[in-house]
């Protein structure tokens, strides 16, 4: 009989509406998935989650189980709730972690601890160590942890992977990446949790090219200094609006990242990101470029669709809900792709051991764990945790004026001022 998990996300923000559920709805009407259930601090996210217009048109009759229910005054707040909601669960089931940056360390721990399988939106969490140590929990339990890092599953990172793995454009030794996020973040729920002591946008949005690069290049980086400007959220919260990073590489590559809350809300691209990279080889260089938010797609609406003008760049290949031969809508793009990977392989792993007893269920999820671990399409805590050593730095760095800070492998990763 096939395996259909219970998934529960843990948070109902802004990646809840606009990617996860969708992606979720879609892999449970398609088989892969059953019962979903969403958990929020309040019960007003939730509601907003079940009223999405978009949403509804695009999965008629799908609905989620809400904890706290829609009915609860939104003024009524349930810190812990996921932790009864995810104890619940059958073991071996999927828990989507949708939550602050510096909430995903506790809920991740959690939902191992109750021995599920685990989605994460990027950055899994702000420290290596606590990396390392989800790392061997899951491993130890034979679950399996995936980080959403998406760019991985843009069809032209993964081109560009093949490319650099057969030696075509030759050594990194130069790069340049943007991402300026829409200037409407400031009045969303970031303003109360986006503050200077707990992240900046080089950690929140930066880290996508941090990992993209390293994806592409298999480049370890050695060094990070970031700088950073801050301004008021509209509730008065200080947090750092800006921020440019530089990323050294143990081949003496550069890389500069620039990000931001502050793309123009009446803007055409909804946001700007870009990659561009230069490689050096025999007598001749190398050069990739990706110009992010624009992709040769325009609309002009009669009125604004959405969060956008009328007037709009269309990128195609994220994310977007398009006809299909079922009901509604459904999703396509590098950002379904890379959810439905995360879960798929879930699913697989449990498929895979089926019918095995205990300690030989676990020695087989674990050979598949691994698997996944060295083909590092997915990113996991084993594959990705240099990410976590730049977050640290990063961190460190810009609390700090920008000060460079080293990155140390060897037997005790760790960061400290160069």
């Amino acid at each position: 009989m096939k395996w259909l998990p219970e998934v529960t996300i843990v948070g109902g923000g802004m990646i809840t509406c606009d990617l996860l559920l969708p992606c979720v709805y879609h892999l449970q009407r398609t088989g892969v998935v059953g019962n979903i259930s969403v958990c929020a601090l309040d019960s007003a996210p939730l509601r907003a989650l079940a009223e999405e217009p978009t949403i509804r048109q695009a999965f008629p009759g799908q609905t989620f189980t809400p904890y706290p229910s829609l009915d609860t005054p939104p003024e009524k707040k349930f810190p812990e709730l996921y932790r009864e909601v995810i104890s619940r669960m059958p073991p071996r089931q999927i828990v989507v972690v949708a939550m602050p940056d510096h909430l995903h360390y506790q809920v991740v721990k959690d939902a191992l601890a109750c021995g599920q399988h685990v989605l994460c939106v990027k950055p899994l969490v702000l420290s290596y160590a606590h990396a390392v140590e989800i790392e061997r929990s899951a491993y130890e339990k034979g679950l399996f942890v995936g980080v959403e890092y998406h760019k991985r599953f843009d069809r032209r990172s993964l081109i560009a992977r093949r490319h650099y793995e057969l030696g075509h454009f030759g050594e990194f030794v130069m790069g340049e990446a943007k991402m300026i996020e829409p200037y409407y973040y400031r009045s969303s729920n970031f303003q109360n949790w986006f503050t200077c002591d707990r992240t900046d946008p080089f950690v929140y949005v930066g880290c996508h090219y941090v990992d993209l690069v390293q994806f592409i290049t298999r480049l370890r980086p050695a060094a990070v200094s970031v700088s950073g400007v801050k301004g008021r959220f509209p509730n008065g919260n200080e947090g750092y609006l800006w921020a440019n990073g530089r990323v050294t590489y143990e081949n003496g590559a550069i890389l500069s990242v620039t990000d931001g809350l502050g793309y123009p809300d009446d803007g055409a691209g909804t946001n700007e990101q870009c990659l561009t990279m230069f490689f050096e080889g025999q007598g001749r260089t190398g050069h990739l470029k990706h110009d992010d938010q624009f992709r040769g797609v325009c609309h002009s609406y009669l009125d604004p669709v959405g969060a956008s003008t009328r007037f709009k760049f269309v990128n195609p290949d994220f994310f977007r809900l398009v006809p299909w031969e079922g009901d509604g809508y459904k999703p396509v793009g590098y950002g379904f792709d890379s959810v439905a990977a995360i879960i798929e392989t879930a699913v697989r792993i449990e498929n895979a051991t089926e019918g095995l007893d205990g300690q030989a269920a676990l020695l087989r999820r674990r050979e598949l764990i691994r698997d996944v671990d060295r083909k590092a399409i997915i990113a996991t805590p084993a594959n990705s945790s240099t990410n976590e050593l730049v977050v640290e730095a990063a961190r460190l760095s810009i609390l700090n004026d920008g000060r460079t800070v080293a990155i140390h492998y060897g037997d005790s990763p760790h960061v400290a001022f160069a």
